[in-house]
């Protein structure tokens, strides 16, 4: 199993490669990033997550802007981030939601998981 010969909990590998997904896309990783799994909800905080060009964009008046771009993003990303998910855990991503914050410098990705079966 993937988990267990990493050596990391799910939570790490999810956020290392949240981080990995964002640095494709966007040409920068989050500094930070933390996953928080409760039952059947996984949350991805990550932090500083603007590039150079979008922080000038947002010091300058247009984080509507950047808003809207990082939103598209999202959109693509989407299935990568799902996947990454659903081989950590071995469980089906139902929902997919995400947002960003730009002072502070935030974004969130939140996954809703299938209810897992009773054993």
């Amino acid at each position: 199993m993937d988990k267990q010969r990493a050596g990391k909990p799910p939570t790490a590998e999810i956020s290392n490669e949240a981080v990995g997904v964002l640095r494709e896309y966007t040409g920068r990783g989050p500094t930070k990033a933390k996953t928080m799994i409760k039952e059947d909800v996984v949350t991805v905080l990550l932090a500083d997550t603007l590039t150079k060009g979008e922080r000038r964009l947002a010091e300058n008046g247009h984080a509507d802007r950047i808003l809207e771009l990082r939103h598209d993003f999202q959109q693509l990303m989407r299935e990568d981030l799902i996947a990454i998910v659903e081989r950590h855990l071995e469980r089906k991503v139902i929902a997919f939601m995400s947002q960003n914050h730009i002072d502070p410098d935030l974004a969130v990705e939140v996954f809703v998981l299938e209810p897992a079966t009773a054993a």
